[in-house]
């Protein structure tokens, strides 16, 4: 069995300038994800925004399977050329797991075609994640919510486009709730958003999000293959078909009868 090709995307700037951050990820919050995946059947391997092309070269991309994606501070700082980069490989099957602020996300808003806002509040409030669908895979392992301590609010009217399946919803202790676990489907690739995950709070060392975020990789590895288009058929090539396929139900009825 292949293992699944792993990058974490994060823009690594909280960490080295704000020292709160910095204390609770001190390698970042990429590395601090990386070494919550302890799993065989993945490959792990990590990006940043300083790096040339974002570490996100074709030929990284080329060779990821799931890309995980935090942002925040610099959403603008994000180049064109890499967002249409990402977005051509998931239209052909790489799996995109957008985290926390990453819905405000240059590839995010580009994938859901809507703004991707909600109403948000930094008061270390109470979040309650409902599982909401059981049955799903990203749902594995967990029992019927999860409980987070501290957590930035964020807040309905979300804008983005119907998710085809929500398997999380979040309530704060302000009263807020939040579709807090969607999923969608791009051409042949899968996305999936998870909203926990503010820096100033250790999230990502909670087991139960880990879980989320693992169960998410599996649940977004590219299955099948792409569209074969856009292709013009040439008329040739389509009676050729034609004809194969009258030869192979004449050999089948052939078989029938006999």
């Amino acid at each position: 069995m292949n293992t699944i090709r792993v990058t974490i995307w994060n823009e690594f700037v909280h960490e080295r300038t704000t020292p709160v951050v910095g204390k609770i990820y001190p390698h970042g919050i990429h590395a601090a994800i990386a070494a919550a995946l302890k799993d065989p059947a993945l490959t792990i391997a990590t990006a940043t925004l300083d790096e040339p092309e974002h570490g996100l070269t074709e030929a990284r991309l080329a060779n990821t399977d799931v890309l995980l994606w935090w942002g925040h501070a610099k959403h603008d700082a994000v180049s064109d050329e890499v967002v249409a980069r990402v977005h051509t490989r998931v239209n052909a099957g790489m799996g995109l797991v957008v985290l926390h602020s990453g819905h405000y996300s240059k590839i995010f808003k580009r994938l859901m075609g809507t703004t991707c806002a909600f109403r948000w509040r930094e008061a270390g409030e109470r979040e309650r994640l409902w599982v909401v669908n059981p049955a799903h895979e990203i749902a594995q392992g967990l029992g019927e919510f999860i409980e987070i301590p501290q957590s930035e609010m964020y807040g309905e009217p979300f804008t983005i486009s119907e998710p085809d399946e929500l398997v999380f919803i979040s309530w704060f202790e302000g009263g807020d709730v939040l579709r807090s676990g969607c999923c969608w489907t791009r051409g042949a690739g899968r996305i999936f958003y998870f909203s926990p995950g503010h820096e100033l709070y250790p999230i990502y060392h909670q087991p139960e999000i880990q879980r989320v975020i693992r169960n998410a990789i599996h649940w977004a590895r590219p299955r099948g293959a792409a569209a074969n288009v856009p292709r013009n058929v040439p008329v040739e090539e389509a009676r050729e078909k034609i004809v194969r396929q009258g030869e192979t139900l004449h050999e089948a009825s052939g078989k029938l009868r006999a």
